[in-house]
């Protein structure tokens, strides 16, 4: 199998707000996520982000204040010794008919278009029905956390069966490590 994660950005790596993350001051980690990428390139992982970034067609910033954004993210990451290999993000808003936003799965074929590589079983953390949605119809395996939407994704009904649950990525990353291990 290959290794790697994928994983949703706002509410999973950075503290996520209904009124979006339009600068790099408004991205702020979620404590412990760097780091737990970090453990997860120690480990021989590579990790991608896949991320819905509506703002950009909702007028709210531009993909040039997107990148800037996702340099503090490398940089700050990079200070613990860890890296995101790629970012892959969909600018489109929610009434465009894109096959890229989730919870359509286009990005995360093109990943696996890009990478080579079949994503059975690779795991995708995400705190939405459409970022476990989308991870599904790829292949990946859905993967739940509470921080983020993660608390309003689980009272909202949806099935969540068979999908494993997490505090944080740090206790995802915890408990996957552990059973490597």
């Amino acid at each position: 199998m290959v290794k790697l994660v994928i994983l949703d950005r706002d509410g999973v790596i950075n503290e996520d707000s209904d009124d979006f993350i339009k600068t790099p001051d408004e991205w702020v980690p979620i404590p412990g996520s760097l780091e737990a990428i970090a453990r997860l390139n120690s480990a021989g992982y590579r990790v991608v982000v896949i991320t819905n970034q509506s703002g950009i067609a909702r007028g709210l910033f531009d993909t040039e204040t997107l990148i800037s954004i996702h340099d503090k993210m490398h940089n700050l990451l990079a200070e613990m010794g860890g890296e995101v290999e790629a970012v892959l993000f969909c600018p489109h808003g929610p009434k465009d008919d894109c096959s890229c936003r989730k919870p359509r799965g286009g990005m995360f074929k093109q990943l696996a278009s890009r990478l080579g590589i079949d994503l059975n079983g690779v795991p995708a953390v995400g705190d939405s029905g459409r970022d476990l949605e989308a991870a599904a119809s790829a292949g990946a395996l859905p993967v739940l956390v509470r921080s983020g939407k993660g608390e309003r994704t689980l009272a909202s009904g949806i099935s969540l069966e068979a999908i494993p649950l997490f505090e944080n990525l740090a206790a995802f990353v915890d408990s996957y490590l552990a059973e490597e291990g």
